[in-house]
């Protein structure tokens, strides 16, 4: 199970970063290149992909 959460959690950074990059218009070529909608959509995938990782491991830390 920890390393489907790993997976997911991983893909979500990915993918929201590039999702920010492309509303943020760095990365064009795209229908989502240049629309601000996608800059907040990859804001919140990011940090959700960064609470699942730190729900699986930094839970162990404390």
């Amino acid at each position: 199970m920890k390393i489907v959460k790993t997976i997911v959690g991983v893909l979500l950074v990915l993918i929201g970063a590039l999702w920010i990059l492309q509303g943020a218009n760095i990365v064009g070529g795209s229908v989502m290149s240049g629309q601000s909608q996608w800059l907040y959509i990859g804001i919140v995938a990011g940090l959700a992909g960064l609470a699942l990782l730190y729900w699986t491991y930094g839970r162990r830390i404390t």
